[in-house]
């Protein structure tokens, strides 16, 4: 059991919104999520990398409103947030994709942290 604190919420509720701007984006405006993100082939591929994000920050955003952060929620918002830093850099270093993402990055980590935090404390109760 983990009991929600105000900074798991607030946590919560900081990466849900980022997901769901960054998600709902390419979805809107393929034109300018590719001014500032380089031109893409694949637009299905975008779009639907595009829904899971937004997905991702809607469950966030709930769990932060309802108060409720469990470690289902714990481990979807930190893997995310893993997996998305890890194409992110990986992708960038091999040149697949526009330096840019690399500002994706610099924002995930500190949620990163954030998350390793709560969870190394909340194990330790």
């Amino acid at each position: 059991m983990i009991t929600t604190t105000s900074f798991m919420m607030y946590l919560s509720l900081v990466q849900g919104v980022y997901y769901l701007i960054t998600g709902i984006w390419p979805l809107i405006s393929m034109r300018t999520f590719q001014m500032v993100t380089g031109p893409k082939t694949d637009h299905w591929l975008v779009n639907t990398v595009g829904v899971l994000i937004l997905v991702i920050g809607i469950v966030l955003i709930f769990a932060g409103v309802r108060h409720n952060i469990t470690y289902e929620i714990l481990m979807l918002a930190l893997g995310s947030a893993v997996g998305l830093t890890a194409i992110d850099s990986i992708y960038v270093m091999k040149k697949r994709i526009a330096p840019i993402y690399l500002l994706d990055a610099l924002v995930q980590i500190p949620i990163i942290g954030s998350w390793i935090y709560i969870l190394i404390h909340s194990a330790c109760k």
